[in-house]
């Protein structure tokens, strides 16, 4: 009794006090109102957001073609006056235009020695010093210098050649290196399992593959499976030494730095491609089945660039952090404009990202403190993480403290939504939390994924910067549609870019037309000059997918979207991931999964709906330390995490979780799932369970989980 008395005691002094600070707010905001509807001009930023953004240009019975408004901005017009149409030419130009200014840059490992944690377990963890940096002449060097080593190792323009290994300087330096003597590059996903690295290794018929040291001892068992392969590369270690011996017999194993050495001296000259050469041969991760290579040209890439530096504002002391993976063509776009604007890239790993990342040494800092981006590149996955992150932070607090995070958080969307900064606001508290990147981030580049809409305003709220959500395919090199930063609005992908027009076509099956109200739908079309050439050996593929008209290549999507009335997109589906249920209703199973995501017990999910049955159920992987919180509540003390995901209780308990979190995101009733399974192993690409993007393959979760799936439409 004395509890709930003490309890309720709490709760109306922090009432009380939550009081009297919105009465202070409301006076400031009266007195300070007229100085920031001055300073601010809030109707411009309005207008700014609402302005249309793209028109339809073609309107026939079942589709609508839209193009953008915006002109083609500087950069753009520079690489067009300077006729920059390869990869190659790109880092020509920019080696003459910023020589001298840091360029890439790579954290130096001091030492890794063993640290003891509370519970007593020993990990290892690394001491960390400064970037170190190469300039854009010093890089544009490297990269000729390697190219020309490989020619001295036998390898011929024209010929594919494999980079299979993390981001970081080298991987950059060893693909321009390969431009500059015309070859392609095959990028493979450092996380593919190695049946699929196997697989892209044999397809494209190479000779040499560059790796790092990480990865090299795959190559072990791999290279029975890879017969043509007769050199390694691998990128070295800053502490360890690597050991090369134990490989097939007759297969030389390099150091890059070597590579690197011997094209110093070496007399071949660079062999500059053509646009409509192929660039890079870059494998999909495969969410239906064995990885595609598709084919993008130079062409391409410029294109997706030009558009990129359309949307995005850029300075000339921006700094980009970058540590997502360069084999996706995203962040390998993204560094390319970088690379093309002058702006410095500092590399880091996501184990070393933050001064709480699992590989720094108590009392190190993580590198976004030292390198202090301006841009960052992000995937909804790591963005749904730091949401995450920032909730248990605020509901580990004391009430008072949760409550005024909770009242000032809201105080801020309420203005920005009416067009206002909140400089005070800002200053006092959102800042502290835009320290954790290291304080100086302002642009933020989601794509990969849909990012749902609750992430994209927590984090443009508490980071304080602009999140920007982009859509496009690795068979757009990643261009189709980008957010203006401008744009005030969650949950949207954009407008089409400068380089290419998008194209709604009616879906019957699935009752999206372009004559649905409040906004036409249907399959999402991309027609420009970022359109890849096809699947690389896939005829047939290439053709389903890829069409020409009037001189524009065109790819079918398979996602569903909607043009809202000022041109922006909004991905409200994909035909593969829509079943219609026995009552005839259309659950988008992708949707649910991304609205469910935001819960904070679930680390991962896949829904399923058998389209004989009225209900959907789902495989939940639930998150470790949300489990334990909520097995507590229940009584359930001091069981493993294999025995409460067993748990009949804890399955009750979730699904009233997931049911509660699902009228919050408005979900229907028949999109809720019915029956849930909790699942005690993590999905990781090793697994196959998800892609080294980290998408669901439904297929090979339902295969797995198919007896689970049963007991559940049995109960």
């Amino acid at each position: 009794m004395f509890i709930e008395d003490d309890a309720q005691m709490d709760s109306f002094w922090v009432q009380s006090a939550i009081g009297a600070i919105k009465a202070i707010a409301f006076v400031y905001d009266i007195i300070t109102l007229p100085v920031y509807l001055v300073l601010q001009a809030p109707w411009k930023r309005r207008q700014d957001s609402r302005r249309v953004k793209a028109k339809v240009i073609k309107n026939d019975d079942n589709e609508l073609t839209y193009r953008t408004t915006e002109p083609p901005r500087d950069v753009h017009v520079k690489m067009l006056q300077e006729n920059i149409d390869t990869l190659e030419k790109v880092f020509n130009y920019v080696a003459k235009t910023h020589s001298s200014k840091r360029c890439l840059g790579t954290r130096q490992i001091l030492s890794e020695e063993d640290e003891v944690q509370p519970n007593g377990r020993v990990f290892k963890k690394y001491n960390m010093g400064d970037y170190k940096w190469k300039n854009f002449t010093e890089a544009e060097r490297m990269a000729a210098s390697f190219g020309r080593g490989l020619r001295e190792l036998g390898q011929k323009p024209r010929e594919n050649i494999v980079i299979f290994a993390e981001t970081r300087a080298e991987w950059m330096i060893a693909a321009h290196g390969c431009f500059k003597q015309a070859m392609p590059i095959v990028t493979v996903y450092a996380t593919l399992g190695d049946d699929g690295v196997a697989h892209c290794i044999s397809e494209t018929e190479v000779t040499t593959v560059i790796t790092s040291h990480d990865l090299l001892p795959k190559f072990r068992t791999l290279l029975a499976q890879c017969p043509n392969v007769t050199t390694i590369i691998y990128m070295e270690d800053q502490l360890h030494k690597t050991e090369t011996t134990g490989f097939k017999e007759g297969v030389k194993v390099l150091p890059f730095a070597q590579v690197v050495k011997t094209g110093q001296d070496s007399k071949f000259e660079n062999v500059p491609p053509k646009g409509d050469d192929i660039a890079i041969i870059m494998y999909t991760s495969g969410s239906t089945g064995t990885p595609k290579g598709v084919l993008l040209s130079h062409k391409n890439c410029i294109a997706t660039m030009k558009g990129f530096c359309d949307m995005v504002p850029i300075y000339p002391d921006d700094v980009l952090i970058g540590f997502l993976p360069l084999a996706h063509v995203f962040e390998l776009v993204a560094e390319s404009v970088c690379l093309m604007t002058g702006v410095s890239i500092g590399y880091s790993t996501p184990l070393t990202l933050i001064d709480t990342s699992s590989k720094i040494k108590r009392g190190c800092k993580g590198d976004a403190t030292v390198l202090k981006p301006t841009c960052m590149t992000s995937v909804p996955l790591i963005l749904d993480r730091i949401s995450k992150g920032i909730n248990d932070k605020v509901n580990s607090d004391s009430a008072f403290k949760k409550a005024l995070f909770k009242f000032l958080y809201q105080y801020k969307v309420k203005w920005i939504t009416r067009g206002y900064l909140t400089p005070l606001i800002d200053k006092l508290v959102f800042k502290k939390v835009a320290k954790l990147m290291g304080g100086r981030v302002r642009i933020m580049m989601s794509g990969g994924a849909p990012l749902s809409s609750d992430t994209h305003e927590q984090i443009k709220t508490c980071l304080c910067v602009d999140l920007i959500q982009g859509y496009g395919l690795t068979e757009t090199t990643s261009g189709a549609t980008v957010m203006d930063y401008r744009d005030m609005t969650y949950g949207r992908t954009g407008a089409p870019l400068t380089v290419c027009d998008i194209r709604l076509v009616n879906w019957e099956e699935g009752n999206y037309r372009i004559t649905n109200k409040p906004y036409p739908q249907g399959e999402v079309l991309i027609g420009g000059d970022c359109v890849s050439q096809g699947y690389y050996k896939l005829p047939g593929k290439t053709n389903e997918d890829f069409f020409e008209e009037d001189g524009r290549r065109w790819f079918k999507t398979g996602d569903i979207g909607e043009v809202q009335s000022d041109g922006v997109l909004k991905i409200i589906d994909r035909k593969k991931d829509l079943v219609k249920l026995q009552a005839g209703e259309y659950v988008s199973l992708g949707k649910v999964e991304s609205e469910l995501k935001t819960c904070g017990i679930i680390e991962n999910i896949c829904v399923y709906g058998d389209p004989t049955k009225q209900f959907t159920v789902a495989l939940v992987v639930p998150n470790q330390k949300h489990l334990e919180e909520l097995a507590e509540r229940h009584g359930l003390q001091n069981k493993s995490f294999e025995d409460l995901c067993s748990s009949p209780v804890m399955e009750k308990a979730i699904l009233k979780e997931i049911a509660d979190h699902s009228r919050k995101c408005k979900l229907q009733k028949f999109e809720v799932p019915a029956a849930i399974t909790l699942c005690k192993e993590v999905w990781s690409p090793d697994m196959g369970l998800v892609t080294a993007a980290f998408k669901l393959k439904r297929k090979d979760i339902q295969d797995r989980y198919q007896h689970d799936i049963n007991r559940m439409y049995a109960s």
